[in-house]
Parts: C-alpha cells; sequence; structure tokens
C-alpha cells in the first residue's frame, strides 16, 4: 500500500510555510509526478488520484498555493497571493517542491501536472523550468484572447484601488465564473459545471477550504499568468521536446466547451513543440479527474506516462 506523508516548505514569500503532500510507492519508483490544483480548492481533493498513481509505481505530491488550504496563515488569507509578485511567488514554491522532489528522486522522470488554476501555472513553470521536466499535462485549461486579459486585469486593478488587495470581490468573482453554470441550465447548485456526478459537486460545497471568492490581488495575478502564458514568445521559450498532453471536458465552460483548449494546443503545435497531444472527452464538465468517467482520464494519463518512463 502506498503512504502518504505531510510536510512544509518555506514559500518563496518568505513568510508563509507552504503545506504539501506526499504519496509514495511501497514498491520501485517509476516516476514522479507533481500536481498543481486550481483556484478556491486544495491539493487533498487530488488524493484518489495520487494514489491511483502511488499504487502503479509513480510518486506523486502537491502543494496547497499560496492562500489555500493549509497554506494560509488565517481565514481571511483564503484566495489570496500576496500584496505583489504572488503569481512569481506561487510558481516558485511549486519549484522549491520540485527541487525537494527531484533531490529525494535523483535519476528518476519528473512530470508536472497542472489543473484549472494550475494548468496556467504549470505553463508557467514551464516556460521558466521547462527543460527540468519530463513532461507536462494539461488539464481544464483555456486561452484566453488578449482583450479578456486586459479588461480582466484592469477591473481587478480597479476594485484595489477602491478596496486593496485582500478584498474579496464580488464583482469579480462573478465576472470570472459567473457565467459557467449558464450551460447547465436548469442548474441543481452553482457548481454543476464542475462535475457531472452530483457528489463531487456537493463535497466541494461543502467543503469549507473550497469555493470561496477569491481576492481582488489574486485576480489581479491570475490575469497576469494568464496573459503570460498565452503570449506566443512566452510560449516560444519551452523546450521544443518537452512532452504535453491536453486533458479537458469537452462541455468544460473554462475551455469555452473546447474551443479555448484546442486554441491553446495549436499555439503550442504553431510555435514549435513537437510533442504535444490532446484528449478531450465528451460531454464531461471542468473537473476531469472527478467526472463521472474518471477512471478512463486516469488511465488515460497513466498510459501516457508509461510511454515516458
Amino acid at each position: 500500500m502506498p503512504t502518504m506523508k505531510e510536510f512544509t516548505i518555506p514559500s518563496a514569500d518568505g513568510v508563509h510555510q507552504i503545506y504539501c503532500r506526499q504519496w509514495t510507492p511501497d514498491g520501485a519508483v517509476r516516476g514522479v509526478v507533481q500536481i498543481a490544483h486550481g483556484v478556491a480548492e486544495h491539493i487533498r481533493r487530488y488524493d484518489p488520484f495520487m494514489t491511483f498513481l502511488a499504487e502503479r509505481g509513480f510518486v506523486a505530491a502537491g502543494n496547497d498555493h499560496l492562500g489555500h488550504g493549509y497554506s494560509v496563515n488565517s481565514e481571511e488569507e483564503l484566495g489570496w497571493f500576496g500584496e505583489s509578485g504572488g503569481w512569481s511567488f506561487v510558481v516558485g514554491d511549486m519549484h522549491r517542491l520540485h527541487q525537494k522532489l527531484k533531490g529525494e528522486y535523483p535519476g528518476v522522470p519528473i512530470f508536472l501536472f497542472g489543473h484549472s488554476m494550475g494548468s496556467f501555472l504549470s505553463r508557467t513553470y514551464a516556460i521558466g523550468h521547462g527543460a527540468e521536466l519530463d513532461g507536462l499535462v494539461i488539464s481544464g485549461t483555456g486561452h484566453q484572447a488578449k482583450a479578456m486579459t486586459t479588461a480582466g486585469g484592469a477591473a481587478a486593478r480597479l476594485e484595489i484601488r477602491r478596496h486593496g488587495t485582500e478584498y474579496h470581490s464580488k464583482l469579480l468573482n462573478d465576472l470570472a465564473f459567473g457565467g459557467y453554470n449558464r450551460g447547465f441550465s436548469p442548474a441543481r447548485t452553482e457548481s454543476d459545471w464542475l462535475s457531472r456526478d452530483e457528489a463531487v459537486v456537493d463535497a466541494y460545497r461543502a467543503d469549507p477550504l473550497c469555493g470561496f471568492i477569491p481576492t481582488a490581488g489574486l485576480f489581479r495575478d491570475m490575469m497576469g499568468g494568464i496573459a503570460f502564458v498565452t503570449d506566443r514568445k512566452n510560449i516560444r521559450k519551452m523546450p521544443k521536446n518537452l512532452p504535453v498532453l491536453f486533458i479537458s471536458g469537452a462541455a468544460d465552460p473554462v475551455g469555452e466547451n473546447s474551443k479555448g483548449v484546442l486554441r491553446a494546443y495549436r499555439a503550442f503545435v504553431d510555435e514549435g513543440m513537437e510533442n504535444v497531444s490532446l484528449k478531450l472527452y465528451p460531454d464531461a464538465r471542468h473537473e476531469v479527474l472527478n467526472e463521472t468517467n474518471r477512471a478512463e482520464v486516469y488511465d488515460d494519463v497513466l498510459h501516457w506516462l508509461e510511454r515516458l518512463v
């Protein structure tokens, strides 16, 4: 049986301790998979997937980002990266965990799996540290237009001028996520866009560390991060031979019901990435790891990893 351990690492912001969670196989280690979670959730939601990987020989680890889960110093910090430079701090924390894992398992292939906001963080990571990775899985992503990120960033900065970076902005939350449920009308809950599995949706809504309204500062940082990863000159900085797998629910509103995911995939190919794959799951929504067909998704990711170890 795999074993789980919890630990913390000092954050790149010099203030916080970053909560980490790691599942380790009881036999030989074939590879390491580092996971970057999405906004308004936490790494413990990935335990079933991490256990699945560890049972098949992969160390699986991840951390609660700044402003999430157990990496906060108070409840008020939920959804806040920092006064400034938050996106870089979060990517820096991911790099610190990567370095720790690399030290524990020298010579073993290391993969990065990023979901939703974690997909944009992981794309940022691959632009700056792609040579350190043996593969990248991008889940629940999109490829937003420059006009959208510019307008979103401007709205966030206006909210910051009015209320400060730590203000939990319902206005920005509605602008960013308010339309995601429209395609699933009549909706049972406001979170139906996450998954067709009602138990998953209900557990998310009952979790006090999920579904909170992020701060204006986080929205500013996230808009900047998305603008960075969708800029073609930055895409060109990734190692051309880095294997990349895009996975998404075909009905995921974050990926504009597949259109945004296809734009991201084509941007990678157009900028010379040599080993890019894409899998869209019919009718699946945002959290493909928590969808009704998650066994299929788990197996697809595993088989992709196994081809690279």
